[in-house]
């Protein structure tokens, strides 16, 4: 491991010119040295929380092959030191492009506060951005919330802006001569910021500082700071750890770094699962899913996270490192209560592998929320059944936001197992889930409705296959 070396500043290409800022604290926001040190006060705050997308901007980073990938993420939860070693642009970088002439010309703004925050979303279109590749504009500007124009003339202004790659050769040269050639270390009023770039660096900063606090995308961890107003002492950001970076495909299924974000890990799981890659699209919006990891919301372990119940009804299994020393466990057992995970101080996920389903598979992930975009999970329900001729060989069946954890139906999966496929079958199945849930009640839906809803999924499921297996690929909102 190569020594770190503490530095106050974080580097980075602001419009191609570098940028040295020494932030206030390892945990300063982006969007607060935007408009507090930097004056540039297009980037607004509406939520703080990365809802309301009108702070988003677009970072970029060299990606494989020393490719430049663009990304819009909401600054309003990003911190100053994720920025190193990257380049920015906000609203001011651009200067009449025809996304803001063709906003104007449409009346595509009304009182403006959302703005810049919609212009940087269609612009990242336009260059063909993380998360917009083949991307209708309406799932591009889901993390863009308007409340004047009805978005009408805004995915026109989109619809006139097809994507085109930029030009960013000489951006590239001096992201090249910005990397820093030992690990990154800041410390500001006595809190660290540990920035490692191996997993072997990784794993030897944990065994030295235990309970320091991982972040990746900082989707969860910054609201903690932003909401919350928690001081976090030791920070280790794993988002620059090439080991954990990897996502690769294999006969056998996919094996999936933790620090890979949402939306560079979609295609993978579409290929592996068509429901898989719907779902991704139903995980926060582009802003979010450019930020977010698939290993820090299983690490997180939220009961209404929407990747694990899927992942744990496909069998995934998970590995988790302690200096040397690997666990590997089925991902369903990481999750023990409430807020409580099966991971040891000094301790870290490392992947996840998620095997092939095979042919005598059928599998179906449904989502249900309120709203269909950028919207918290309700109930969760992930089923994956092995069929031989018309019986159910092996069942497994998760949910989410039925319990404290992402949990596995046992006793349906039971009523299942060796039966024929059939309406009886399922009803008592959906009749057993009553002896797995508890659900809670909250805004999001009742107990009963909960319970009601789990059980609907399940026999929806046989109806659409019509008793004869088969994967339908809709995921909608309903009215919980």
């Amino acid at each position: 491991m190569s020594e770190a070396r503490t530095s106050n500043q974080v580097r980075f290409l602001l419009d191609g010119t570098v940028e040295r800022v020494e932030p206030r604290d390892p945990t300063q926001t982006l969007l607060e040295w935007l408009r507090e040190d930097r004056a540039r006060t297009g980037s607004k705050e509406g939520c703080a929380e990365g809802d309301c997308g009108a702070c988003t901007v677009l970072v970029g980073e060299l990606g494989p092959e020393d490719k430049l990938v663009w990304r819009a993420v909401n600054s309003c939860i990003l911190f100053m030191p994720m920025l190193d070693g990257k380049a920015l642009m906000t609203v001011e970088s651009l200067s009449q492009h025809p996304v803001q002439r063709d906003m104007a010309a449409l009346h595509g703004s009304q009182c403006g506060f959302c703005t810049p925050g919609i212009v940087m979303s269609l612009y990242g279109r336009s260059i063909g951005a993380a998360g917009t590749e083949d991307a209708d504009p309406a799932d591009v500007l889901a993390g863009n919330l308007c409340r004047c124009t009805g978005y009408g003339p805004i995915l026109e202004a989109a619809r006139r802006n097809p994507p085109a790659p930029r030009e960013d050769t000489e951006l590239v040269k001096q992201l090249k001569g910005l990397r820093r050639k030992t690990p990154f270390t800041l410390e500001q009023q006595g809190r660290r910021w540990f920035a490692p770039r191996t997993a072997d660096e990784l794993a030897k900063l944990l065994v030295v500082h235990p309970d320091a606090r991982i972040v990746a995308g900082a989707t969860d961890v910054g609201l903690w700071v932003t909401k919350q107003h928690r001081v976090l002492n030791d920070v280790i950001y794993v988002g620059g750890v090439a080991d954990l970076l990897k996502c690769e495909e294999s006969a056998t299924g996919l094996t999936i770094g933790a620090a890979v974000r949402y939306n560079d890990a979609r295609a993978a799981l579409a290929r592996l699962h068509p429901d898989l890659g719907e779902l991704v699209r139903r995980i926060g919006a582009v802003q979010v899913r450019n930020a977010g990891t698939i290993g820090g919301n299983i690490a997180n372990g939220s009961p209404i996270g929407d990747m694990p119940p899927a992942l744990i009804a496909l069998g995934a299994e998970l590995t988790l490192r302690y200096g040397e020393h690997r666990r590997h466990m089925k991902l369903e057992e990481f999750f023990i209560a409430y807020g409580k995970q099966d991971r040891r101080p000094g301790e870290f996920v490392e992947s996840l592998f998620v095997p092939r389903p095979k042919a005598e598979q059928t599998i179906r992930i449904v989502k249900l929320s309120k709203r269909f975009d950028s919207d918290i999970t309700a109930v969760l329900g992930a089923f994956a059944l092995t069929m031989k001729g018309d019986k159910v060989t092996e069942a497994r069946i998760a949910f989410g936001g039925m319990a404290g954890t992402p949990k596995r139906a046992a006793v349906a999966e039971a009523a299942l197992r060796g039966k024929i496929w059939s309406a009886e079958t399922v009803e008592a199945a959906a009749q057993a889930l009553a002896q797995d849930f508890s659900p809670m009640t909250d805004q999001r839906g009742s107990s009963d409705y909960r319970l009601a809803a789990a059980g609907n999924l399940l026999r929806r499921f046989w109806h659409e296959s019509e008793g004869k297996g088969g994967t339908v690929l809709e995921l909608e909102a309903i009215d919980a």
